[in-house]
C-alpha cells in the first residue's frame, strides 16, 4: 500500500545542470523560480513537472551557458510567452494599474483617515448643541437667577 503511495514520487525526475560558476547557477535558481510556467496556475518554472516547463527550465540552462544577458532571457522568455511568464511584470502602459494601483489605494487611504480625523477633532471642540427641553431649562435657570438677583437687592449701593 506504500509503495503505491510513494511509487509517482519515485519515478519523478530531478534534473540536474552543469554550472561552470557560482553566479550562473544563482541566475539560473533566480530566473526558474522568477518565471511563470505558461501551462500551470501560479506556479513558477521551478516547481512545475509540466514538459513545457521543463524545456524551458532547459531553454534557460542554455542561454546561461551561451553568456546571455539577464535582459536578453527576459526579453526572450516574453517575446515567446508574453509578460504573463513574469511574475513581476515590467512598468509599461498596459501594467501602470497594476504597479500604480497599491500606492492610490494607500493614497485613498490616508486621506479618508485624516478627513475622518479631522471631523473628529472638529466635533470635539465644538461646543454641545442643546435641545428645545435643555434651551428651555437653561433659560429658566438664567431668569430664575435674575429674578432672585433682583429680589436681594444685588447691584443696588
Amino acid at each position: 500500500m506504500a509503495m503505491s503511495v510513494w511509487a509517482p514520487a519515485l519515478w519523478a525526475v530531478i534534473e540536474t545542470y552543469d554550472f561552470d560558476t557560482e553566479l550562473q547557477r544563482k541566475r539560473y535558481h533566480h530566473y526558474v523560480e522568477e518565471l511563470r510556467c505558461p501551462k500551470c496556475q501560479n506556479q513558477n518554472l521551478s516547481g512545475s513537472d509540466s514538459a513545457i516547463a521543463q524545456d524551458l527550465r532547459r531553454q534557460l540552462h542554455r542561454m546561461i551557458m551561451d553568456g546571455k544577458s539577464d535582459t536578453e532571457i527576459t526579453q526572450y522568455m516574453v517575446d515567446r510567452y508574453g509578460e504573463f511568464i513574469l511574475y513581476r511584470p515590467r512598468f509599461q502602459a498596459a501594467t501602470a494599474a497594476l504597479w500604480l494601483a497599491p500606492v492610490a489605494m494607500l493614497a485613498i487611504g490616508v486621506l479618508v483617515w485624516w478627513r475622518m480625523a479631522a471631523k473628529n477633532r472638529r466635533a470635539r471642540n465644538a461646543p454641545p448643541e442643546l435641545d428645545a427641553a435643555q434651551r428651555r431649562q437653561l433659560n429658566e435657570l438664567l431668569d430664575g437667577d435674575d429674578s432672585q438677583g433682583a429680589s436681594s437687592g444685588r447691584g443696588e449701593p
